[in-house]
């Protein structure tokens, strides 16, 4: 008895501090979080002043918020000290509100200040920006001359359909400089007439104004480099597909071999001349295309040569022996059904619904050796359905025959026919619907 008061006693002092923790704790976060609710309003009133009251907004709904709920704490923290007295429980629930009251308060106007740093920034480094802004204007404006003679250039080297992708880029960079620089005589009218919202928004298209010139001249220059790569590449690919087509020759005379080396052949007749102005990507794409399916044609026919199509006859051969197996299984788990477990009846199910496709299979040559597949597993699963089917009826006969009075019929001498018998007319028929007669 004494060591369970002594436990006893430990616990309720061990409780009675976390208690009096969590009261300091409350107090501490209720002080806390009224200061960060002074600290607050007066960022926001110097805000208000810089940005204006519609970046700043969204501060000012989260202080009325705050102010709410703290209000709420400040009630509870003061019936913690009325002179009604208390439960240790209603203490501990008001100080545990009142921790989490303040520490949602705090998390708030912490998220909310960070957002409006980030707003008090942007209008803070504006003038560096607008003065980048024009200054990479500058810059720009001074690649679009050599720009403009790379596209001529390149125009007179390159089909129409290449070039297209870059013919208008040099106008285009030009309106979005021009756009750019207008963005930033805006913004800075904006911000002189203290609306400082439309002056962020015109600063931040300004910007993406230049980023985009900038991507646009230099895909100008990039095409060039990769027109120049992709007429190596198309050397190469043409040397490669001339070797394949010399490979075809000695590769099977099958249909699918012969179209494909004609498609190349095609090909390599449809590219420009030398020194004529041509679309390397397009002819390099047509070109790796043709290839491609002359590799994959040569590859299916040496696979055939390897491993010969099945003939009509042999495919047909093996749909006969897989129907006989069908039949065997299907009759004797139909005989049996009542002895017949899942695993048997799952092989039958999967082996009749494979068996329906096979006879439109057989028909193309494409699919006459899926067809031949197709047959075997039909077989496999039948000699499975009849392998379980039998392991069921074993396992199942002797109790049936000691069911009916131990010895076959009633003790009677009869168990190598009548149990037997009984147990086949009991396994399949009776319960597929001779009980119902009886009953009926």
């Amino acid at each position: 008895m004494a060591g369970f008061w002594g436990k006893r006693k430990r616990e309720q002092e061990e409780q009675a501090a976390h208690d009096a923790n969590l009261a300091r704790d409350a107090e501490k976060a209720l002080v806390a979080a009224d200061e960060r609710i002074r600290t607050a309003t007066d960022e926001l009133a110097f805000a208000e002043a810089e940005l204006g009251a519609s970046l700043t907004k969204d501060l000012k709904t989260a202080l009325d918020a705050v102010r709410k709920h703290l209000r709420e704490a400040f009630h509870l923290h003061q019936l913690n000290h009325d002179e009604i007295p208390d439960t240790d429980e209603e203490l501990r629930t008001r100080n545990a509100r009142i921790a989490q009251l303040c520490n949602w308060a705090e998390d708030l106007l912490d998220e909310k200040t960070a957002a409006l740093a980030d707003a008090i920034s942007t209008v803070r480094n504006a003038p560096k920006v607008r003065a980048k802004v024009r200054a990479d204007a500058e810059a720009l404006t001074a690649r679009l001359p050599q720009a403009r003679s790379a596209i001529e250039r390149l125009a007179t080297r390159y089909a129409d359909s290449a070039v297209q992708q870059i013919r208008n880029s040099a106008a285009e960079a030009e309106q979005l400089i021009s756009f750019a620089t207008h963005g930033a005589d805006v913004a800075e009218r904006r911000r002189a007439a203290q609306q400082n919202e439309e002056a962020n928004l015109a600063l931040e298209t300004a910007t993406e104004a230049i980023r985009r010139t900038g991507a646009i001249l230099d895909a100008v220059e990039d095409f060039e480099i990769e027109a120049l790569r992709a007429e190596s590449t198309l050397a190469e690919v043409v040397a490669d597909s001339r070797g394949d087509i010399i490979t075809a020759r000695n590769a099977p005379k099958l249909p699918a071999v012969t179209q494909a080396t004609a498609d190349l052949e095609a090909a390599l007749g449809a590219l420009s001349p030398a020194g004529s102005r041509n679309d390397p990507f397009a002819e390099l794409s047509q070109l790796r295309t043709a290839n491609t399916a002359l590799d994959d044609a040569i590859a299916k026919a040496q696979y055939r040569v390897q491993h010969p199509l099945p003939s009509v006859a042999q495919v047909q051969h093996s749909l006969d022996d897989a129907d006989r197996q069908l039949g065997v299984a299907r009759g004797l788990i139909a005989g049996h059904r009542g002895w017949i477990g899942a695993d048997a009846r799952t092989r039958l199910a999967e082996a009749e619904r494979l068996r329906v496709d096979i006879p439109e299979l057989i028909q193309a040559e494409d699919t006459r050796e899926q067809a031949l597949n197709a047959s075997r597993r039909v077989a496999q699963l039948a000699a499975e359905a009849l392998q379980f089917a039998q392991h069921d009826i074993d396992s199942a006969r002797p109790q049936q025959q000691q069911g009916w009075g131990g010895d076959g019929w009633g003790g009677g001498g009869r168990r190598g026919g009548g149990g037997d018998l009984m147990g086949g007319i009991m396994g399949g028929l009776v319960i597929g619907s001779i009980l119902d007669g009886i009953f009926d």
